[in-house]
């Protein structure tokens, strides 16, 4: 079947842009529906009050469990391209490795939990907390999702997603048929990583060997650690430059306007799985590109910039129109308020789409260390921001910090020379410069 094109695009790489994304585009679709519907569930039974408590302890922990993981999955994929015949040993090693750090960050959690709640109280229990902490130990089974991946088998990893969100949902909407308390929720955040470690677990049980038979080597051991761990400070970054403004908006406003920003969250990032999957997929050919022809290289470049623009153009503009609409039909009044957020934070997806494409040739070229700064610069653009704005616009507030503070991570590049042919690359896409070239050329 062959897929529709966009005019003025490169057909054959729109086409295998998409024909690539596959089974994990499918598997990411589903999960996107099922999350929303049961996310409006739940939102509405529990209330703007307590659907912030519900989603503070995720955000509060979610720099400790990308610390935990140790940036060993990405890493432990490339290694078992490299040598497959030693998959025992290295998915051994790195699911030791992720247990002991999913261990070590419970005390840290209640620490800085201790430390944050001395200066203010904290109106999400320390045992909620704690429980969503637990995740770092469970998501240590994920590891088996590295070794599908190296061998392009996504369609398991699709089917474990489908099961484990269907699966969740069914769990949800009977706590809320059951009426029961929040405490409840909090349970089935931690077992929706079990039902996913179980489900990967099971595919590599039957389709490639026993858990088992995994090794654990301690040489292999510094090994990984002592490459991964810009990958592990890259992820803890991320998480601080994309969840910190719900902390400080729990910080300064409280667990009811986290609750309505949660919602704004939820809704804008959403789409935010589709720039992960095409990267993913079109990552091979960039790199084939790059050896074999620089002008192709920069052509698929330009091409990717140009789509990931033109789809996140596409949602931005589809969800301001829609949000007033959406807000009004699927929640309760109290959470009406966010519906004019939205149609802000939705526009920071444009600048998410475009750095995770370039980020790939970030990647390409070696500047793992500039990705760094980059993500780490919009990290403290965003806490500044926060700072000033959440007090004196409320969640508004937020939203103007993470547009901004997107926009400047993502083109943090066109200040570093050996980078900035990429960062005008990238507007010109922005600005629809690339497209109206091609659309006049053909």
């Amino acid at each position: 079947m062959k897929l529709p094109t966009i005019k003025g695009f490169d057909e054959e790489a729109f086409n295998k842009y998409l024909k690539n994304t596959g089974w994990l585009m499918l598997a990411r679709v589903g999960s996107l529906v099922i999350k929303i519907l049961v996310g409006f569930a739940i939102t509405n039974y529990l209330g703007k009050e307590l659907n912030g408590i519900l989603n503070y302890p995720t955000a509060f922990t979610t720099f400790f469990i990308a610390a935990a993981a140790l940036g060993l999955d990405g890493f432990t994929t490339r290694e078992l391209l490299k040598t497959p015949e030693n998959k025992d040993r290295l998915l051994g090693t790195a699911f030791w490795l992720k247990i002991i750090g999913g261990l070590a960050i419970i005390p840290l959690i209640y620490f800085a939990y201790t430390l944050w709640n001395s200066f203010k109280p904290i109106e999400t229990p320390l045992l909620y907390i704690l429980i969503i902490g637990l995740t770092g130990i469970s998501q240590a089974f994920y590891i088996t999702d590295s070794y599908f991946q190296s061998k392009v088998q996504a369609k398991y990893v699709m089917r474990v997603q489908v099961f484990g969100n269907i699966l969740s949902a069914i769990i949800k909407l009977v706590f809320i048929l059951l009426k029961l308390n929040i405490e409840w929720f909090v349970f089935a955040l931690l077992l929706d990583t079990i039902i996913l470690a179980i489900g990967y677990i099971y595919f590599y049980q039957i389709k490639v060997g026993s858990i088992f038979q995994w090794v654990f080597d301690s040489k292999l051991a510094k090994y990984l650690i002592k490459n991964s761990w810009p990958l592990a400070l890259s992820a803890v970054l991320v998480s601080i430059y994309m969840k910190i403004d719900q902390l400080m908006v729990e910080n300064y406003l409280g667990t009811g306007a986290l609750g309505i920003y949660s919602t704004v969250v939820q809704l804008s990032e959403s789409w935010y799985f589709i720039p992960v999957a095409i990267v993913t997929s079109v990552f091979p050919a960039i790199m084939n590109a790059k050896r074999d022809d620089a002008l192709r290289y920069a052509k698929r470049l330009q091409n990717m910039y140009d789509i990931m623009v033109w789809i996140s153009l596409s949602v931005a503009l589809f969800m301001t129109f829609a949000s007033p609409i959406i807000y009004h039909l699927v929640y309760k009044p109290e959470f009406w308020g966010g519906a004019h957020v939205l149609t802000v934070h939705v526009w920071a997806g444009i600048f998410v789409f475009l750095g995770s494409a370039s980020g790939q040739y970030l990647i390409a070229e070696g500047y793992t260390k500039l990705s760094m700064l980059r993500t780490g610069t919009g990290a403290i653009v965003n806490i500044l921001l926060n700072i000033i704005w959440i007090p004196k616009y409320g969640i508004m507030g937020a939203a103007l910090a993470t547009l901004v503070a997107y926009f400047t991570a993502t083109f943090f590049i066109l200040l570093i020379p050996k980078t900035r042919q990429q960062g005008i690359m990238m507007l010109k896409s922005l600005f629809l410069i690339t497209a109206f070239q091609k659309i006049f050329k053909s």
